[in-house]
């Protein structure tokens, strides 16, 4: 690599970091503060705010690195040019397109880390939030199983436990369903707390159930065992399977999600393939559009609000692809289309610098071709 591109990746790569960190310190902070008054008002502890909104992170550096990696370029290219640098590196024969072998490797670099996010990171982070709240769920329910009081978990529901043993086993345990037209009341000598697949149950021993139905008629049925859904009585996440986004690429590509539409998980792999190259366009918008300014005292504040616009343009591509290709899985290929379409836009505002910045070249063609 030559020494040029080497400045200018280093003035792309050091103003992209900063940018980066200053756009996910702001954005996690944002979501950190919501999951620390959701969970602490559960009861949980600081470590388990902690773990939460790290397992958010991925998500929240794939959302910030385009923006991160287009507010560098158009700042290093600004920087450049108001120092007079880019007006050296053009007078030296350096073209726009010469210029865009380091916008390109910085491009290409930041669609890496997009890579490595969105078709690793973030599915694992996903799989595992949503494990650990399904946990923390069961855990919220067990923490509405105090004894010596009455307690009201849902609306129409009241529970009583006369002692919790040593042994976690509820002791003379009370329940009373009147959530539906008939009243149920549950008793039992004991009953137990136990974890299961579709969230937490409550097991009761030696009871009854006494259940009144709505015409004022009482059955009386007495058991050895019952089962209960206490799950039901709180809000909880249960555990699930995976869904296509808890799964890596790697699994969408083995198996793993045969069970689940299969043009959901085609759509949701293109998807992933192309986060990438979305990336990439971006940075290359940025790029271009400020190529085309040409010197002026009052700055190039005009390019960069052009730049902004195309990329709005872009973003509103991006968001019409994917709900196409939510409503009809089929049209997978409308998900490259808006790399593409901010590809091309670069394309064209780099030929036309190239074509500004060679007046006389174009007037020397244009005779020729004329003769």
């Amino acid at each position: 690599m030559a020494r040029l591109d080497r400045y200018l990746l280093a003035q792309l790569m050091g103003l992209f970091g900063f940018f980066a960190l200053v756009l996910v310190s702001v954005y996690w902070l944002n979501r950190a503060v919501q999951l620390f008054e959701q969970l602490i008002s559960d009861g949980q502890s600081a470590l388990v705010v902690l773990e939460f909104t790290a397992l958010t992170l991925p998500y929240v550096i794939r959302v910030v690195l385009p923006i991160a990696a287009f507010a560098a370029t158009l700042y290093a290219i600004n920087k450049l040019s108001s120092e007079s640098e880019l007006v050296v590196m053009q007078a030296t024969g350096a073209s726009p397109w010469r210029l865009a072998r380091a916008v390109l490797v910085f491009g290409a670099i930041v669609g890496a880390m997009m890579m490595i996010l969105v078709n690793v990171l973030e599915p694992v982070a996903r799989a595992t939030l949503a494990e650990r709240q399904a946990e923390i769920a069961e855990n919220i329910t067990a923490q509405f199983l105090n004894d010596g009081a009455f307690m009201h978990p849902a609306k129409g529901v009241t529970l009583y436990i006369r002692e919790i043993s040593s042994r976690g086993e509820l002791l003379d345990f009370f329940l009373s369903d009147a959530r539906n037209t008939s009243e149920t009341i549950y008793t039992a000598e004991r009953a137990l707390v136990v974890k299961s697949d579709q969230g937490p149950k409550l097991l009761m021993f030696s009871g009854q159930a006494q259940i009144r139905s709505a015409d004022g008629r009482l059955t009386i049925t007495r058991f050895d065992d019952f089962t209960y859904d206490i799950g039901a009585l709180v809000p909880s996440v249960a555990a699930s399977a995976l869904g296509l986004r808890e799964m890596t690429t790697w699994q969408l590509l083995t198996g793993a999600a045969d069970g689940l539409d299969a043009g959901a998980r085609t759509a949701e792999l293109h998807t992933r393939l192309a986060a990438p190259l979305l990336a990439l366009s971006a940075v290359f918008i940025g790029f271009a559009t400020l190529m085309t300014a040409s010197f002026s005292r009052f700055g190039i504040w005009r390019q960069i609000v052009l730049a902004i616009g195309l990329l709005i343009l872009v973003q509103f591509i991006a968001n019409w692809a994917e709900a196409q290709v939510i409503a009809k899985p089929a049209l997978w290929a409308l998900s490259y289309l808006p790399s593409l379409a901010g590809m091309a836009i670069a394309a064209g505002l780099l030929a036309h610098s190239v074509r500004a910045r060679n007046p006389k070249r174009n007037r020397e063609d244009l005779g020729g071709a004329r003769a």
